[in-house]
């Protein structure tokens, strides 16, 4: 008979890190003290070393900190790592994300408008090719030929990419996070996939060259996806259905 294999330390300190990790952004330790590493080993069936190194990691994301005499506790959520994906990751699945996509849509609408004027200034060809790839897939997504999810993920960080500017680069994972749970919503409520005519826009007045126009194309395609979030939940921030 083969033997079993166990899965490899790091498999385990990643699916335990998540499995905290989500925990404490869905509140599961505000009423209660955090586990000792002891703890946290006997509950998922685990090696201290693996305990060890997840909670290292959720301490390196802001999630934890280690005092003294009082052990390791969870932090305010205003300490938390929001550019880490795997910390927007989590709060994008808690049950009340809604606000969190708002305040995402308003993060992007202060990037990606800039972004797209400095990539009609400064892109380069191959830089132009990617966009108009990433317009092209999103074309071959309404006719289901392709994911209208990674489509329009891949023509948003073109334009980062096409920037020139490797500050708005580095918010090529947290968009690509955040993306995939706004892009579901908006298509959800709006019952299609996202605007062609829209993204074709942006595409255009970067290929013209045109950094005026494709900030302000950029700026209305994200502000449509800002006025569905409030006419879904109603000015006030709780749901209208």
């Amino acid at each position: 008979m083969a033997q079993q294999t166990q899965p490899p330390a790091r498999n385990l300190t990643y699916r335990l890190l998540d499995t905290i990790g989500l925990a404490i952004v869905t509140g599961q330790y505000e009423t209660q003290p955090f586990p000792t590493e002891a703890q946290l080993a006997q509950t998922h069936g685990v090696s201290r070393s693996v305990t060890r190194e997840a909670v290292k990691m959720l301490t390196a994301k802001g999630l934890l900190s280690a005092r003294p005499r009082q052990g390791t506790v969870v932090r305010p959520a205003e300490t938390w790592n929001l550019f880490d994906t795997d910390v927007l990751r989590w709060m994008l699945e808690r049950t009340f994300s809604v606000d969190l996509l708002r305040q995402f849509s308003q993060l992007r609408i202060a990037i990606e408008p800039e972004a797209a004027a400095l990539a009609a200034q400064f892109g380069g060809a191959a830089d132009l090719r990617q966009i108009d790839a990433g317009l092209d897939r999103m074309i071959a997504a309404d006719r289901e030929a392709d994911d209208p999810l990674d489509a329009d993920i891949a023509f948003h960080i073109a334009i980062l990419k096409a920037s020139r500017n490797p500050f708005y680069g580095q918010f090529r994972d947290v968009v690509a996070t955040a993306l995939r749970t706004s892009i579901r919503f908006t298509n959800r409520i709006k019952g299609r996939n996202a605007s062609i005519t829209d993204h074709a826009a942006v595409r255009d007045a970067i290929v013209a060259r045109d950094p005026v126009a494709a900030r302000a194309a950029m700026r209305h395609l994200i502000g449509d996806v800002i006025e569905l979030i409030d006419r879904v939940e109603g000015k006030d921030g709780s749901p209208t259905g």
